[in-house]
């Protein structure tokens, strides 16, 4: 496979997964909001996360994401010389695939829940869903600052690229969900909506 059709495979099965994980961040934010789940506080969140992961309801989401993340690998080991990629290997990539994703979107969920909840407090209203959505995987991805809370699009490609590189390498995501919910917790949700007025 010569480069120019690495590339192409691999922008082409990249922008399939960016959608996927559009689709299942946009399924598991909006249960959180539909339901009422909320977390108030951070020690409540780590709590949450270390008892039973409940994605039954996101299977068929969960499932489409890391479908379309295997060939993704794939094709980026392909592209950097390995010249055979052993099923072994691919059937084992899918599994530790399936983990990473639906470790990942349960923090995501409970993280949304936390900040949801700060919304809602600082405004006495329910919360915009786009608003949530954009804060929590700011966060979830960069806990270390405030969010971002303009018009910009969703890090969702980023967020593809954290998952696939857990499922890939084995990562652990815990430490910094932990963190997430540290900085959700200070969140200033009276600036933030002051700021969304202003706009």
């Amino acid at each position: 496979m010569n480069p120019r059709t690495i590339t192409d495979t691999l922008v082409a099965a990249a922008e399939g997964l960016v959608e996927a994980i559009e689709g299942l961040v946009d399924a598991a934010i909006d249960r959180v909001l539909l339901t009422g789940e909320r977390v108030t506080s951070a020690a409540e969140g780590q709590r949450l996360l270390a008892g039973e992961t409940e994605t039954e309801a996101l299977a068929d989401n969960i499932q489409r994401v890391v479908v379309l993340a295997v060939p993704v690998l794939r094709v980026v080991a392909h592209g950097a010389r390995f010249t055979r990629v052993p099923w072994v290997m691919v059937a084992s990539t899918t599994i530790s695939m399936g983990i990473a994703v639906r470790t990942g979107i349960r923090e995501l969920q409970v993280l949304a829940a936390l900040v949801a909840y700060r919304l809602e407090t600082a405004s006495g209203t329910p919360p915009d869903p786009m608003l949530v959505k954009r804060i929590a995987i700011e966060i979830y991805l960069d806990p270390k600052h405030a969010p971002v809370v303009g018009d910009a699009e969703l890090r969702l490609v980023r967020l593809a690229r954290k998952w696939i590189l857990s499922g890939a390498f084995g990562r652990n995501t815990s430490k910094q969900a932990t963190k997430a919910l540290a900085a959700a917790e200070k969140l200033d949700a009276h600036a933030i909506l002051a700021s969304r007025a202003v706009l």
